[in-house]
């Protein structure tokens, strides 16, 4: 099988590349070093797997990432790494359209039969956190809809909510997502509606609990 790993940490990269390229079954094809990067990484080599890191700061965020590669290359499964693994955060990243989630301090073994149950089609969740996504699958699906306006976001705004977060101004948004300084504006604004915050430390503090951030 053909990979793809995305990690913000050289060190991490190589590493994985080492453990993955031994098994005979493995190849590692490419790196990258954030979603960005491993978007265009996916779009060249259209790889069976992308392992990818959830948060790489400065650039783009794994869960951002693996929306659009999704969307876009939907033949290629993403299994996450994180350090995360509280039942809300789990429930995104698959909601998200990955196809399962690796927690970074995890043992080599587990990295590569999560990498082979992705690969066979399935869906790869430590054992200990598949009661509480379950009890997270069941309240969302009582509701009928999504409580939390989260999910509300559309893709642009996912993007531009943790540049506003870190402190970049509408400008240097613009530029980096190659938009006008208008669209960011108006993206701004719905995001504020959205998610019912009144200023920035309010945008930041929610980033951060959202673990959209990794200062």
């Amino acid at each position: 099988m053909k990979i793809v790993i995305a990690d913000d940490h050289a060190i991490v990269r190589s590493g994985f590349s080492m453990i993955l390229n031994f098994q005979p079954d493995m190849e590692v094809i490419a790196t990258a070093a954030d979603g960005i990067e491993a978007y265009a990484a996916v779009a060249k080599n259209k790889p069976d797997i992308l392992v990818m890191d959830l948060s790489m700061p400065p650039g783009e965020s794994g869960l951002i990432a693996t929306g659009k590669i999704k969307e876009d290359y939907p033949d290629t499964k993403i299994l996450i790494l994180t350090m995360h693994d509280d039942e809300e955060y789990l429930f995104h990243i698959l909601k998200s359209g990955a196809s399962g989630y690796v927690l970074k301090n995890a043992p080599d073994e587990e990295l590569l039969l999560a990498i082979r149950t992705v690969h066979a089609g399935g869906t790869y969740i430590h054992p200990k956190m598949a009661t509480s996504l379950v009890r997270e699958f069941i309240k969302h699906d009582k509701s009928g809809s999504s409580e939390d306006p989260f999910e509300l976001l559309s893709k642009r705004e996912l993007e531009i909510l943790p540049l506003i977060a870190k402190g970049y101004g509408n400008k240097e948004v613009a530029e980096k997502l190659f938009i006008s300084v208008k669209t960011v504006e108006a993206h701004k604004a719905k995001i504020m509606e959205k998610l019912q915050l009144k200023n920035r430390p309010e945008l930041v503090e929610y980033a951060l609990r959202k673990k959209l951030l990794d200062f």
